[in-house]
């Protein structure tokens, strides 16, 4: 199974302060940073573009922008986040009819491509071809389009179906995970976690990033010993 990486989201943090607090981020232990760009179309919300992802690449060097396009057409933008310095594009498969196609302009422009589905879509929405083609699987597990909602804890099943057909792939939740929420979503085989509120609130986000991966690490070693 792949290692456990957590990806804080900066829809959580002080955007007054961006670039600082994504370097907090990576220095507290996070790899990659959850960047939630809304179109105020696919979502009701408006957040960030490509503008500021720029400003963030060029002032944190080196920082791995996991973006998750909440866009109606995200077959737009794929272009314009790559030149922005992203390194993963994951789109709604409930916003494309072509997700292979997709996939492929996103390789185009050397970024990973993930899917997501929101708490109303079933796994079985990502075909084998769509799951064998991405590099991450996204299982949203609030309803995209803002911070800080509660987790929807029927989402976690789809996890664990995502993870039986895909035993090798990066697969992701994100939506009101945290300390009190982890453990079910790592033993579902969930190993990228997405947390926002639970971290940039916390006295000690390097403590609640700890937390997090030795959840992934403690479930993903009690698989092994199956």
């Amino acid at each position: 199974m792949p290692r456990a990486i957590i990806s804080p989201s900066v829809l959580a943090s002080d955007f007054g302060n961006l670039t600082a607090e994504c370097k907090r981020m990576i220095k507290g232990g996070a790899e990659w940073l959850h960047m939630d760009v809304m179109d105020g179309h696919f979502v009701p919300n408006i957040t960030m573009g490509a503008p500021i992802l720029s400003c963030v690449s060029k002032g944190v060097p080196g920082i791995f922008m996991d973006c998750h396009m909440m866009v109606a057409q995200p077959e737009k933008w794929v272009n314009d986040i790559a030149d922005a310095g992203g390194a993963l594009y994951c789109f709604h498969i409930e916003a494309t009819n072509d997700a292979v196609s997709l996939i492929k302009a996103i390789h185009e422009k050397k970024m990973k491509a993930g899917v997501a589905i929101s708490p109303d879509t079933p796994s079985t929405a990502i075909t084998d071809v769509i799951g064998e083609a991405a590099d991450m699987l996204l299982v949203m597990t609030v309803y995209p389009g803002r911070g800080g909602q509660k987790f929807i804890e029927r989402c976690v099943s789809k996890v664990a179906e995502l993870r039986a057909r895909f035993p090798d792939k990066d697969i992701e939740v994100d939506g009101g995970v945290g300390p009190k929420t982890i453990d079910v979503c790592a033993e579902a085989g969930s190993n990228v976690i997405v947390a926002g509120t639970a971290i940039f609130n916390a006295a000690n986000p390097e403590e609640v990033i700890a937390t997090l991966k030795a959840s992934v690490n403690a479930a993903q070693a009690k698989v092994k010993h199956v």
